[in-house]
């Protein structure tokens, strides 16, 4: 089975990538972090319904977004340094207890948060899926060797 997996080189990449998202993240929400810039939309909801529109917001929480799940889908979606057979199976066990363990979580917070916790944990769920899974597939990597 050919697996289409990102050169090994792009882990560092990816690494880089999230470790800045996550240092912004900190920053964001210790110290007010804050990166005011004219931005389209094709949808804004704030007081009111506006499409195909421009406006200024804080593009802090979006960048540091975008930051962490493009590194962590290179973290995942890159071939290891070793790759070999065993790895492919490793993975795909390791992608099904991570949508597993994150579906029974989203389940779970569906029945008791509300309001901004419940988009929190939705928030969160952008990139746990990555986080469980890199989790699970280094433990099981682990296990084997």
């Amino acid at each position: 089975m050919k697996n289409f997996l990102l050169p090994y080189h792009y882990k560092f990449v990816g690494g880089f990538l999230a470790s800045v998202g996550i240092v912004l993240a900190v920053f964001y929400l210790f110290f007010d972090f804050c990166i005011t810039i004219p931005v389209f939309a094709i949808c804004s909801i704030f007081i009111e319904t506006k499409f195909f529109t421009t406006f200024q917001t804080n593009f802090a929480d979006e960048l540091i977004l975008l930051l962490v799940i493009s590194g962590l889908g290179l973290l995942v979606f890159s071939k290891e340094k070793n790759e070999s057979k065993n790895l492919d199976d490793l993975r795909f066990k390791s992608l099904r207890k991570s949508i597993i363990l994150n579906t029974t979580l989203v389940l779970i917070s569906i029945l008791f948060s509300y309001g901004g916790a419940f988009l929190a944990v939705m928030v969160c769920n952008l990139f746990s899926v990555f986080i469980f899974y890199l989790i699970f597939f280094h433990l099981s990597k682990r296990k084997s060797d």
